[in-house]
């Protein structure tokens, strides 16, 4: 066996500056090809500029090209300079000594990036998403292996470390004996929050590893409880196949539907720290306006979820729920086979002295059955000039044109997609299941139901740009969702939620439900919470019980709740808790609806505190005054959740907010009251 590199902990400071040291002769480098690249760059310019008279086409593609494939090196060496100055200030996070088959141990230290140093040819620094990496992840000390594209690797750990290295200091590092990791963990998860979702890639466990580094699956579908890191890890696991697939996958192939702006604010700077660009993303919202040609104006799920906790009307919570099953989706699904085999009668047409007969007519129509129904128009139209023009024997003329523009579509029963939409309701002889406010705004129940019916009748773009997508808080869309989803997105998705923090109880979906529609689907429980304390956890568990969710074992303050005697002492009291700088923690004050938010944070004032609205792009530290909707996917230090009376949480629905709200806690929670105490909170 050779000599172990940096046994003692003073000779891996000495290691880490003579890295730093070789990072900064490579970023010099760089920076010296950037600069030469940029001068090529010019003298080729002017090379055109000044003979831009003597140069034939050819000429001048040539010298594009070279223009093209110098500034394209330019572009690789400027974002290699990013990846190692981003080194600089943090190489690495671990590192494990693997010995391959007999051979002798060799040092692996994985880092965000990989760091290749070209005077020694070799690596210094592995990327934490390389095959070898995988091992500081999935074992302990002895006998390892990892999967390359040329097969299994056998061998063994000798040794296992940890580091925190910020700003190109070392703060620790841990020898590993058992699970190094749920130490490190410890440390990172107690101390208090900066204002971004973290990434992880220091502390991934076993479990998570697994859902990150697969591969396989077509539909990944991960039901995760509140705290146990889902979206991060769904990030992570997008940083990863772009590494893994770098050659065919790029940031732009992938899209992101999430909930809201402020949650892709979050997000976004988490990829960027793991060596992505950035990566597009839009709200289901958006996604229907662009299906539905921005022709119908719709009510939006925060609208909904606002109206549900406003005053709940009986009706309006029928129409949601009715539109939420998977027993509705098949129904729809039976209309359409209904609307295509009835709704055409062809009549026989008359063009000036020209009869078309309607078995023609009928039999065209009937050829292009693989075409949605309304799509079919323009082709039969076209049939009949042809077979018009061959009887006349001569151009058919404008009148004649219009005459059978104006008699095809008659022929179809109901021609405009609305009519048809609503004729689905007349069908299952329901026909209060569906409301058309006079203000012609549809409900929100009305939106994917209508596209999808639009895209079985009229036919809708699929997005065959997007190679992978990412759908975060699954448990918010019902199966008629997911069908449109699955009709427009044939790539691979990876699908994320938590089936206890719904929004809105009365049309949503669980992992199963999901399942139904992508049964290629792979589901993976995740049931370790680590964002809040035992003591958070088992108060938000007596709101809603999850027996499945295993809190990590990091114990703080128990939850308070406080009684007031007036709406006034109650306010006053939760300005008093604003901390005089706001760096020092973040503290959300959760509401259950956006007036009531909207009122807190009037009473506050700014510069104390920001509030969020559905309108919100970005994520600000400090005190933050949101809905417990907006909350969803959010965390902080401390959280106050005012107003817990009987009056303002009783239904079903109101319970699910303050359950999400609870749980955005890490490490302190506090609920206070006027008057009586929610029933919820009977007993605590």
């Amino acid at each position: 066996m050779g000599m172990m590199i940096n046994p003692t902990e003073q000779d891996e400071r000495e290691y880490l500056g003579t890295i730093q040291e070789k990072l900064k002769l490579a970023i010099n480098r760089v920076h010296e090809r950037v600069q030469q690249v940029s001068g090529e760059l010019k003298a080729s310019k002017q090379y055109i500029h000044e003979n831009q008279s003597g140069m034939d086409e050819a000429d001048h593609v040539a010298a594009d090209q070279s223009i093209n494939r110098i500034a394209s090196t330019g572009e690789n060496e400027v974002a290699r300079r990013n990846k190692l100055l981003k080194l600089v200030s943090s190489p690495y996070f671990a590192r494990i000594d693997f010995a391959q088959g007999n051979g002798a141990p060799i040092a692996i230290y994985i880092g965000l990036s990989t760091f290749f140093d070209e005077t020694e040819r070799a690596n210094l620094v592995y990327d934490w998403r390389a095959p070898i990496s995988s091992m500081f992840y999935d074992f302990e000390l002895g006998d390892a292996w990892y999967t390359t594209p040329a097969g299994q690797v056998n061998g063994s750990i000798s040794l296992k470390r940890q580091y925190r290295v910020r700003d190109g200091v070392m703060e620790f590092m841990i020898e590993n004996t058992l699970n190094i990791q749920d130490d490190v963990l410890q440390r990172e998860l107690s101390k208090i929050s900066d204002d971004r979702m973290k990434n992880i890639v220091a502390t991934i466990q076993r479990e998570q590893n697994a859902v990150i580094r697969n591969e396989e699956s077509k539909v990944l579908i991960i039901q995760g409880v509140a705290g146990s890191g889902k979206t991060s890890i769904a990030l992570h696991r997008i940083a990863f196949l772009l590494y893994r697939f770098r050659e065919t996958l790029k940031s732009k192939d992938i899209l992101i539907i999430s909930p809201n702006k402020v949650f892709s604010d979050y997000i976004s700077s988490v990829l960027p720290e793991l060596g992505e660009e950035h990566i597009p993303e839009m709200g289901m919202e958006e996604l229907a306006a662009e299906i539905l040609e921005n022709k119908f104006q719709f009510q939006t799920f925060f609208q909904q979820v606002s109206r549900l906790l406003q005053k709940s009307n009986d009706d309006y919570v029928t129409r949601i729920q009715f539109k939420s099953t998977f027993e509705f989706l098949s129904k729809l699904n039976q209309y359409m086979v209904y609307v295509e085999n009835n709704f055409f009668e062809a009549r026989e047409l008359r063009v000036g002295s020209t009869v078309v007969p309607s078995p023609f007519i009928h039999e065209k129509f009937r050829a292009y059955h693989r075409v949605p129904l309304l799509k079919r128009i323009p082709m039969v139209v076209k049939d009949i000039q042809d077979y018009v023009r061959d009887q006349t024997r001569r151009k058919i003329s404008g009148h004649e044109k219009a005459i059978i523009w104006q008699l095809v579509p008659q022929m179809i029963k109901k021609n405009n997609l609305l009519d048809l939409y609503r004729g689905f309701y007349q069908w299952v002889k329901q026909p209060a299941m569906f409301n058309m406010p006079p203000s012609g705004v549809l409900e929100h129940s009305d939106v994917f139901p209508l596209i999808y019916c639009k895209i079985r009748l009229e036919g809708a773009a699929p997005y065959d740009h997007v190679r992978h997508l990412l759908i975060d808080e699954m448990q918010d869309y019902t199966p008629v969702q997911y069908a449109v989803v699955s009709r427009l997105f044939t790539c691979k998705k990876t699908i994320l939620g938590d089936v206890t923090q719904l929004v809105n109880p009365f049309g949503s979906s669980s992992a199963e439900t999901i399942e139904q529609i992508f049964p290629q689907g792979d589901v993976i429980r995740l049931l370790r919470s680590y964002r809040s304390t035992i003591e958070i956890s088992s108060f938000a568990g007596k709101i809603i019980p999850n027996p499945e969710l295993i809190p990590l074992e990091r114990h703080g303050r128990a939850p308070s709740i406080i009684e007031f005697k007036t709406k006034e002492e109650e306010l006053t009291w939760i300005k008093s808790q604003m901390p005089e700088d706001i760096s020092s923690k973040s503290i959300g004050i959760i509401l259950k609806t956006q007036q009531q938010a909207e009122e807190v944070w009037r009473f506050l004032g700014l510069p104390k505190a920001s509030l969020l609205t559905p309108e919100s792009t970005a994520f600000r530290k400090g005190v933050v005054v949101a809905s417990a909707h907006l909350s969803k996917g959010l965390e902080f230090d401390r959280i106050i959740i005012p107003f817990v009376t009987d009056s303002n949480y009783h239904s079903e629905v109101d319970r699910r907010m303050l359950y999400i709200a609870c749980t955005r806690a890490m490490h302190e929670l506090a609920l206070t009251h006027t008057g009586n105490r929610s029933e919820f909170l009977k007993g605590m």
